[in-house]
């Protein structure tokens, strides 16, 4: 149990755009969302009518993202006979997936799978938008309504839920030894001390370079255009140019951190708990007094699944106050079930050696249940409406990562 977890992260290997949005608008999260496509009114009666279990569900989703063992998925297929014919880690890059299914759900086909997790980006809405994704039945999803946080219904890409609900988050904040900085780092403008020249770490992923640099440059990523994009790259070409960067990095400035390369970097939450946990390090994350960004993959059923009621039946097992405990305690990212921190003190209680102080540790992380106060200082990510806007970010920030 206490073995290192690499996550999801660890297979994104982004490089270019994610756009990836966010979540909890009811915690204070700044910026505004862009609206979903509507549905008609009797859109959801439409598609569920005359759908029946049929016994058999495939999911994709990313890799590193459940126990290996599969100890969740063997639950429910002995609580509801409902067999898994597949579980495939075939999701590395939402651009790529999209195009990859695209051309079969255009003609109406099955592309394999009754459940993906898909992350909320430019991507989703394309998704949501060519009516890809079928509509949920809240009435097949009474775990979700009972146990998942409330601010779960107010994301901005899918207003009340209703192609998507959340599989796990995670958090953009800042990640720094201590030890080494000889101090506490608490705002965005730590990463611009040049106290710390050629020890800072950022992200070659614009969309989180991206924002940060807006953040530092106080404009809230969810309000901004291009005129403000500019701004935000003239304050990371002051940062680069005085020589305060060291590097910008994809999933390796986990690595980079541990051997003090870097001091203070850009971290993703989860990874930071991990490496923790595993190597015994004692890195501090904090979200800046600035503000942070959250991201949220999430469960949807393709509108041409061959087995809708079973991947919905998946979906809400997972919201089983129970379920949602042992899958945190495994992937270690933000949980979207409160009650599980509960039943994660429960586990730690009843554990022994090793496996109680990882459990503690896992139920009393701020990394896992953020605190309300963490909660509003997070931002919704820039929110682009065109491909061609998305284009245009590229264009401003790229230089700064390639140049």
């Amino acid at each position: 149990m206490t073995q290192r977890r690499f996550g999801r992260r660890d297979a994104m290997r982004l490089g270019g755009m994610s756009a990836m949005g966010a979540f909890l608008a009811a915690c204070g999260v700044e910026g505004q969302g862009k609206p979903q496509a509507s549905v008609a009114p009797d859109a959801v009666a439409k598609f569920w009518n005359g759908k029946v279990k049929n016994g058999t569900v495939d999911f994709a989703n990313w890799p590193l993202y459940m126990d290996p063992k599969r100890p969740e998925l063997k639950k429910f297929t002995a609580k509801t006979g409902i067999k898994i014919n597949s579980y495939d880690e075939v999701i590395q890059e939402m651009g790529p997936w999209f195009a990859k299914v695209q051309p079969q759900l255009s003609a109406g086909q099955s592309i394999g799978y009754d459940l993906m997790v898909i992350t909320n980006s430019i991507q989703f809405g394309q998704f949501r938008d060519a009516g890809f994704l079928a509509p949920l039945d809240h009435s097949k999803l009474p775990n979700y309504v009972a146990n998942a946080a409330k601010s779960y219904s107010q994301s901005a890409y899918d207003m009340g839920n209703v192609f998507s609900i959340p599989w796990a988050s995670g958090i953009t904040g800042i990640a720094y030894d201590e030890k080494k900085t000889g101090r506490p780092i608490t705002k965005l403008a730590d990463l611009w001390d040049p106290a710390f020249k050629g020890k800072v770490g950022m992200f070659r992923d614009l969309q989180e370079l991206g924002n940060f640099g807006l953040l530092a440059a106080g404009i809230k990523p969810g309000e901004s255009g291009e005129a403000e994009w500019k701004k935000a790259a003239a304050k990371l070409r002051e940062q680069k140019d005085a020589g305060i960067v060291r590097q910008y990095y994809d999933q390796t400035y986990i690595d980079a951190l541990g051997k003090g390369e870097v001091w203070i970097t850009q971290a993703w939450s989860g990874d930071i708990f991990q490496k923790n946990v595993s190597d015994g390090t004692d890195f501090k994350f904090v979200v800046p007094e600035e503000g942070g960004t959250i991201w949220t993959d999430n469960m949807t059923i393709p509108i041409t699944a061959a087995n809708p009621v079973d991947a919905i039946t998946l979906m809400d097992f997972f919201y089983e106050v129970e379920n949602a405990a042992t899958l945190a305690e495994y992937i270690n990212y933000v949980c979207p079930v409160p009650g599980a921190q509960a039943v994660m003190k429960k586990h730690a209680a009843e554990a022994s050696g090793e496996d109680k102080e990882y459990l503690t540790s896992v139920a009393e992380s701020p990394l896992v249940f953020p605190s309300e106060a963490d909660y509003a200082k997070l931002h919704y990510y820039v929110d682009f409406n065109t491909a061609e806007e998305q284009q245009d970010f590229s264009k401003i920030f790229d230089p700064i990562v390639l140049g």
